[in-house]
């Protein structure tokens, strides 16, 4: 058989991809994750009753705008990883530079702090459970971008599994906060991250696996 005649056959019967089925799987993915993110933390966890006075807090609006950019930053690389030859371009390194943009306030407000005001800057109250809270709200985000990329041809399976679980991450992050009673920048830079992190691992262990196509 002749090449020609051979990839005659392999196309035939093949349609083009609809991008607006893949755009309406996308929204029905992000919108189901969030719902069942936002109706745990808010039917298990519960708002936290403080949240009202905290918005004139500046803090309480940096903590969502440093989950909201994170998870931004990290659905644009969902969404090129999910394809064939797309690049990440400088998303590694906005990543980066909010995570680096937190960690300096968190440095900025330890620094004048007594050595026990600052085990509670870095501490808090819930350090414990704060990143496996994160994690476990994260599990319908991580299961809706697996979704979204199967869907599609990702290549680089461990780094496209290991985006899926930050996107799952910082999104779960921004949900959690609705109940989290923590405004301390050390706090959120190192236990906000680490429960962001948790699924980052869970995807690059199971991407290779779960993302084959």
């Amino acid at each position: 058989m002749k090449t020609d005649e051979l990839v005659k056959m392999l196309a035939a019967g093949v349609e083009p991809v609809d991008p607006r089925q893949i755009a309406r799987r996308f929204r029905l993915a992000l919108a189901t994750g969030t719902l069942i993110a936002v109706a745990f933390t808010v039917g298990i966890l519960r708002l936290n009753p403080a949240l009202s006075r905290y918005l004139p807090e500046p803090m309480f609006w940096i903590r969502e705008t440093y989950c909201l950019a994170l998870s931004a930053i990290a659905l644009l690389g969902v969404h090129r990883l999910a394809r064939p030859g797309r690049r990440l371009g400088l998303v590694p390194a906005a990543l980066a530079l909010v995570v680096i943009a937190m960690w300096v306030l968190a440095m900025v407000a330890l620094a004048p702090a007594s050595p026990q005001t600052r085990t509670r800057l870095v501490f808090g109250a819930t350090a414990a459970v704060c990143p496996f809270l994160i994690a476990l709200i994260a599990a319908p985000l991580f299961i809706a971008h697996l979704w979204i990329m199967r869907a599609l041809a990702p290549t680089r399976l461990r780094l496209a599994g290991a985006a899926a679980g930050f996107a799952a991450g910082s999104m779960a992050a921004l949900a959690y906060s609705l109940h989290c009673p923590e405004l301390a920048a050390p706090f959120i830079g190192i236990w906000y991250l680490c429960g962001m992190l948790i699924p980052t691992m869970l995807g690059a262990w199971l991407g290779p696996w779960l993302l084959r196509w």
